[in-house]
């Protein structure tokens, strides 16, 4: 199953480290963001996790939750959190879900149906492909989906970047160019007419091209 921008996300109920949850449930009216690992005890991992908990107030802030997996049990998860504290400074202040029988591993397209036996046999080798960033929106639809190797660590201010976009551009009628952040010049979207975009933007617009219409950012 390959899941695609615009597909709804696959429900699930997990136990994590902050109870049982049901995904759809406890989106609630907000933003999810759903990261994957291969393993616990990896370094690349124990960095991304320990940033994630340094830097949760500005997920918190855009009104997004923050929700992590990997396929080890729940016991590793607990042990795995304390060394994050130790050597990134914050431990995971967001759920991990204990992903020991693959299930939403292979919900979401990250192994192979066939995968099965105990997690903690695996190498992080065998699941290199549980590395990917899931972004859903409060309709339950994926937004984003980030795929990364094992030996780059992801690069969360641009998962921030993108959500400031998407959630721009859900309330506007308008497109982000290339680089943008927050403040920056937008461009009206492709589905407005000239005339709808008279009424829209009084002012007018930059037309450097007669299909590229450049704005401020709606406020």
């Amino acid at each position: 199953m390959t899941l695609q921008i615009g597909d709804t996300a696959p429900d699930f109920e997990v136990d994590t480290t902050e109870g049982t949850i049901r995904f759809h449930e406890w989106i609630g009216d907000s933003w999810a963001v759903l990261f994957s690992h291969p393993r616990d005890f990896t370094p690349v991992c124990t960095t991304e996790l320990g940033y994630l908990a340094n830097n949760k107030a500005e997920f918190d802030r855009r009104g997004v939750k923050l929700i992590g997996l990997s396929v080890d049990p729940l016991d590793n998860h607990e042990k795995w959190a304390a060394d994050i504290a130790e050597t990134q400074g914050t431990a995971p202040n967001y759920p991990l879900i204990g992903d020991s029988e693959f299930v939403v591993s292979k919900l979401y397209g990250m192994l192979p149906a066939e995968v099965a036996g105990d997690p903690t046999q695996r190498t992080a080798a065998q699941n290199a492909t549980v590395r990917n960033v899931f972004v859903v929106g409060p309709d339950r639809k994926i937004k984003l989906v980030l795929v990364y190797p094992m030996t780059t660590g992801r690069n969360f201010d641009e998962v921030l970047r993108v959500i400031d976009s998407l959630q721009l551009t859900a309330k506007h009628r308008v497109a982000t160019p290339a680089n943008w952040k927050q403040g920056e010049d937008v461009i009206i979207a492709g589905s407005v007419s000239d005339d709808e975009a008279k009424t829209i933007w009084p002012d007018g617009w930059k037309s450097p091209r007669p299909y590229i219409r450049i704005v401020p950012q709606p406020s």
